[in-house]
């Protein structure tokens, strides 16, 4: 990539968009663009094409989705399949028939299989039955990712794909009805500990394995690739460490404060059991992470207090 060149991100108000537009002006991509969902329905045919003829980006990055938790996963999966397709569809297209020079594709590790190997290697891919509880929206993602594979091996386009772990950090989700499991735990012992609650429910047993990646680590990680990678195999973005829901709980807990009890409500679903990335590709590319989950979680509740409970008060 070049300094001057026009580089769209789509989806640059999301958690990760907005963390990879700070990544790119840090670095001094000046020209960095982007569309709110108002300004540019992604899933219109029509508005995508006419967009790309009129700014004709040089690179792209799509990091625009319909995401969720498990709860919203499970109830409107039709939709996390059909939107997620359509945006995909139409940007990727676009790419390609306007000669985008390079772009990214960021899916998520829900793409691999329930029981993958552990840790997770990037060609576990296709290689067994998903999780049920976010099904729609890991069939989505791997349409994407091969898409980009396609267009590369067919037309040599310079197509990637990332895997991130699971994410968290500004710009995050905090509403419990869509939110994921760290949010939704900094927003539920933030909230008790304000309102003098003695207990704090939280969904499954907390015995299930997870990988958290702090989302300015993600984004560094991904202008790492757009600068230095052109391969054909999507690369894993993570840690390499993992930690038990119920370890996460009390790590959030002990940030934020909240001196009660935690109530596991064991009637609800755990989830995958474990799902721990293998990053010896991204380690071997020349890049480690650099926040610990401990220095994100108080970075993620700070950001939390002075911009969702402040904007509440």
């Amino acid at each position: 990539m070049e300094k001057s060149d026009k580089i769209y991100v789509a989806g640059h108000r999301g958690l990760v968009g907005s963390a990879i537009v700070r990544n790119l002006q840090a670095k001094g991509y000046e020209n960095v663009i982007g569309r709110t969902h108002r300004e540019l329905d992604l899933t219109s045919q029509a508005q995508v094409r006419d967009f790309f003829e009129k700014e004709r980006p040089d690179v792209v990055v799509l990091a625009a989705a319909k995401v969720g938790g498990i709860n919203a996963n499970n109830t409107t999966p039709a939709e996390f399949a059909y939107e997620n397709m359509q945006i995909q569809c139409n940007v990727i297209k676009c790419c390609h028939d306007f000669h985008v020079k390079k772009l990214l594709f960021l899916g998520s590790t829900c793409i691999y299989p329930k029981m993958a190997p552990q840790p997770i290697p990037e060609d576990a891919l296709l290689t067994g039955p998903l999780e049920e509880t976010n099904e729609a929206y890991a069939i989505a993602k791997i349409a994407g990712l091969e898409m980009c594979k396609f267009y590369k091996r067919q037309y040599g386009d310079d197509f990637i794909s990332c895997m991130p772990t699971n994410l968290y950090g500004p710009h995050d989700n905090y509403d419990l009805k869509g939110s994921h499991v760290l949010p939704a735990m900094i927003r539920k012992f933030h909230e008790a500990k304000v309102n003098g609650a003695s207990t704090v429910e939280l969904w499954g047993t907390g015995t299930p394995l997870r990988e958290f990646l702090y989302v300015d680590d993600m984004a560094d990680a991904c202008v790492f690739l757009l600068e230095n990678y052109s391969g054909e195999q999507h690369v894993n973005i993570g840690t390499g460490k993992e930690i038990t829901i119920k370890e996460l709980a009390e790590t959030v807990r002990r940030t934020v404060g909240f001196t009660g009890e935690i109530v596991w409500n064991s009637a609800m679903p755990d989830g995958t059991p474990r799902k721990l990335t293998d990053v010896t590709k991204l380690h071997g590319l020349g890049w480690t992470h650099k926040v610990e989950l401990e220095e994100g979680v108080r970075l993620a509740y700070d950001w939390f207090r002075e911009n969702v409970e402040a904007a509440r008060l």
